[in-house]
C-alpha cells in the first residue's frame, strides 16, 4: 500500500502500518487476521429488526444462537457479549453476587471485575496467591486458602478467581468448586483466556464451576469484543440477562455476535482436533526453548499458551519481545521477567516456522537475577471500592503518591492485575512496582 497517499485518519494508518509489516501474529484476536474464515462484511452490520432478533430480549435467532453455544460448553444458559468480556463479567457478578453483597476475591483480579465491584457496591475479601509459578509469575490461589476464607466470611455471597491467568497458568478448578458446594456458594471463573480449554477437558465449567466469563476472540476465530457468558446454577438464569442489560450497549455489534456463532460451529466441526493437534506444536516449542536457557510457568498450564520466562536466558521480557520483535514475530504480552505467546490453530505454518527459527537463534545470554512476583502483600484498605472509586480525584505524580489513597485499580497492562486496589494506601512498596512497570502518573483521593 502507498502510505503517502493515506487518508487523514491517524488510527486507521497505523493499522494498516502494523498490518503490512508482515509480523507474526502470537497475540489477540485468535482469527490473527485470516478473515476468509469469516465470511462477514458490511451489509450484515445490522442491527435489531423483526428477522434479526434483540439481544438482551432475544426469543430467536440470537437465542437458538446462545442455545447451541450452551451446548458446546455443556452449560445450563449461555449469554453472548459483544462488549467484551467486561459485560460477561459485569452480568456475572450483578447476577450471583448482587449490590452490596460480600464476595471473595483472588488478588489476580482483572481491573474491570475491581470497578464492577465499585459499581454494585461489593466488599471484596481478598485471598493471596501462592508463589507456585516461577519467579516474576503471580502464582496461583489455592482451594484451603479459599476455605479459610469462607470459613471467616461465611456470610460472602460467592466465589471469583481468574484461572487461567494471563500467563496460562491454571487454578485447580475441581477442587476451588468442591470447597464452594461445601459451602454452598457459586464459583465465578473469569475465564478470559480459557474459552478453548473446552478442546481439553479443562474448561471451568466442565470442572465445576457455577458461571465462567469467556473472552472468545482471544482465542477463538472471534472479532474483538465477542464473548460468552456461561451459567451451570439454573436458578441464576433468570438474572443473566438483566444483570447484563444493565452494562451492555443497546447497540450490540452483529459482525462480532456472528462471529461468535460462526466460531461455535467450527469448534464443534473441527476446532477441538485442530486445538488439540496445537498442543503439540506447543509442546515441541517448549522443549526448544528449554533448550535454550528459558524456563517454563511451574504447575499446571494451559496447552497451547506459550510462556516463556525469560531472565535464565539473559534477557528481560520486555528484552526478548524486542529480539522476537525483529525476527519478524509479534508477542502478546512481555514485562519485565517473562514473554507471552498467544497461539490459535489460526497461526500458518509460516508464522510458527518464524518462531521456531527464532527460538533456535536465540543469542546465548549469561542469566539474570530472577525477581519475585510483585504482588505478595497487600496495601491497607482505608476506604472501600465504590467510596474510593465515586469520590473526586486527582491525577499526580507516582513518585509522589506514598501515603495517599489510590481512587482508581493501578496496574500494568497488559495484563491488568492491579497492584494497588482503589481504596488502599499506595506505600512505598507500590510506588516503587508502579514506576519500574512504566506507570508514572496515579489517580488519589483529593
Amino acid at each position: 500500500m502507498n502510505h503517502s497517499s493515506l487518508p487523514d485518519a491517524p488510527l486507521f494508518n497505523a493499522l494498516r502500518r502494523h498490518a503490512d509489516s508482515g509480523r507474526a501474529s502470537f497475540h489477540t484476536p485468535g482469527h490473527k487476521g485470516t478473515c476468509g474464515f469469516l465470511p462477514l462484511d458490511k451489509r450484515l452490520d445490522l442491527t435489531e429488526l423483526p428477522d434479526t432478533d434483540s439481544l438482551f430480549e432475544c426469543d430467536g435467532c440470537i437465542r437458538e444462537s446462545e442455545q447451541r453455544a450452551a451446548r458446546l460448553f455443556g452449560a445450563a444458559y449461555t449469554a453472548v457479549s459483544s462488549c467484551g468480556c467486561t459485560l460477561a463479567i459485569q452480568g456475572m457478578l450483578a447476577a450471583f453476587a448482587g449490590a452490596g453483597s460480600k464476595v471473595i476475591f483472588c488478588r489476580n483480579i482483572h481491573r474491570s471485575a475491581v470497578n464492577t465491584a465499585g459499581l454494585l457496591g461489593i466488599d471484596p475479601v481478598w485471598v493471596a496467591h501462592r508463589n507456585d509459578a516461577g519467579n516474576g509469575l503471580p502464582g496461583r490461589v489455592h482451594a484451603d486458602d479459599i476455605a479459610r476464607s469462607l470459613d471467616d466470611n461465611p456470610d460472602a455471597a460467592a466465589v471469583y478467581v481468574t484461572s487461567p491467568d494471563y500467563y496460562g497458568c491454571l487454578a485447580d478448578i475441581s477442587a476451588i468448586a468442591d470447597t464452594c458446594r461445601r459451602h454452598r456458594v457459586p464459583l465465578l471463573v473469569d475465564n478470559a483466556h480459557g474459552t478453548h480449554l473446552i478442546a481439553f477437558g479443562r474448561h471451568p465449567i466442565t470442572l465445576g464451576a457455577s458461571a465462567s466469563a469467556c473472552s472468545a476472540h482471544k482465542t477463538l476465530p472471534v472479532f474483538t469484543g465477542g464473548a460468552w457468558l456461561n451459567c451451570a446454577d439454573a436458578e441464576a438464569i433468570p438474572f443473566i440477562k438483566p444483570s447484563m442489560a444493565l452494562f451492555g450497549s443497546t447497540s450490540p455489534s452483529y459482525l462480532t455476535m456472528a462471529s461468535l456463532d460462526l466460531a461455535r460451529d467450527w469448534m464443534e466441526r473441527e476446532g477441538i482436533a485442530a486445538f488439540r493437534a496445537l498442543a503439540a506444536t506447543v509442546a515441541e516449542l517448549r522443549e526448544l526453548a528449554l533448550s535454550k536457557g528459558f524456563r517454563l510457568p511451574e504447575g499446571e498450564c494451559d496447552p497451547v499458551r506459550l510462556t516463556l520466562l525469560t531472565r535464565p536466558a539473559g534477557m528481560t521480557g520486555d528484552q526478548a519481545a524486542d529480539y522476537f520483535r525483529r525476527r519478524g514475530v509479534e508477542c502478546e504480552h512481555s514485562d519485565g521477567c517473562a514473554v507471552v505467546f498467544i497461539l490459535t490453530p489460526f497461526n500458518s505454518e509460516g508464522d510458527i516456522d518464524l518462531l521456531r527459527r527464532a527460538l533456535r537463534d536465540f543469542p546465548t545470554c549469561d542469566p539474570m537475577t530472577e525477581e519475585s512476583a510483585f504482588w505478595e502483600a497487600f496495601p491497607a484498605r482505608k476506604l472501600s471500592p465504590r467510596e474510593a472509586l465515586l469520590r473526586r480525584a486527582k491525577v499526580i505524580p507516582t513518585e509522589q503518591a506514598a501515603g495517599r489513597i489510590a481512587g482508581e485499580a493501578a496496574c500494568p497492562c497488559p495484563p491488568g492485575v492491579p497492584v494497588v486496589m482503589p481504596g488502599e494506601e499506595i506505600d512505598e512498596n507500590c510506588v516503587n512496582i508502579l514506576l519500574k512497570t512504566g506507570i508514572l502518573r496515579i489517580n488519589v483521593i483529593e
